[in-house]
């Protein structure tokens, strides 16, 4: 649940956790298991969390304006995978529009998109990189940064030109940032975006690695893999 700090780190834009205030966080609350929706709309009348727990009623799971606006509520049995929106109706003569969660940690593949509830949890493997880390990062160490859009890295040919998944791309980029000399890695952007071509400029979910290669848990995969090989 937001609390009073959040709020006002929020409104003073020096919140540096917001993926921890903000989005759909599952959980329990008064002994019930549902999922915590949280989303900023300052010009709105009224905002509900529709989605796959409620059929996508509108009125069904209306959230509270909490802090100026700040919309909250916990809607119990959404569970993850599940797909949702926020029904929003507007000051400005009741326009209403289905959003999707600029703050969600997982979408719907494209074209597609809705967002879908996931939690974050992973068991890193990283230990022994974390360890040195700041010492391979120092600004006197050798460093030899290789960029790459993880989409058109390298395709695979018989199963219909597709784009490698991050558990196939992990153990692969690790080999050949190896074998050339690379120490570190340098993602152009992979947070979810509806226009392929613009290879993720166009950002739609700040938190949300995009679904067209897998997971949350599979891009951790595959930066732990990286790290078990010694590649930033």
């Amino acid at each position: 649940m937001l609390t009073d700090d959040d709020l006002h780190f929020f409104h003073e834009g020096s919140h540096v956790r917001m993926y921890d205030a903000f989005g759909a966080h599952l959980g329990v609350e008064k002994g019930v298991a549902g999922t915590r929706f949280a989303v900023w709309a300052p010009g709105a009348e009224s905002v509900s969390a529709i989605g796959d727990f409620n059929d996508w009623k509108a009125d069904a799971n209306p959230l509270a304006l909490i802090g100026e606006g700040v919309w909250s509520g916990f809607v119990p049995g959404a569970k993850q995978s599940q797909c949702y929106k926020y029904k929003i109706v507007s000051k400005n003569r009741g326009y209403t529009i289905d959003k999707s969660d600029p703050m969600a940690f997982h979408c719907e593949v494209a074209p597609k998109v809705s967002s879908v509830i996931w939690p974050l949890d992973y068991e890193w493997q990283d230990a022994a990189w974390m360890k040195d880390r700041a010492a391979k990062s120092a600004q006197d160490a050798p460093i030899s940064i290789y960029e790459m859009h993880v989409g058109s890295w390298k395709r695979v040919v018989e199963a219909g030109f597709r784009s490698l998944s991050y558990r196939e791309l992990g153990p692969q980029l690790a080999a050949y940032c190896k074998e050339m000399g690379f120490t570190h890695v340098e993602l152009m952007p992979i947070t979810e975006h509806p226009y392929y071509p613009s290879w993720g400029y166009q950002t739609t979910g700040f938190f949300a690695a995009t679904s067209r290669y897998g997971t949350p848990q599979d891009l951790m995969h595959c930066i732990d893999v990286l790290h078990q090989n010694g590649i930033g």
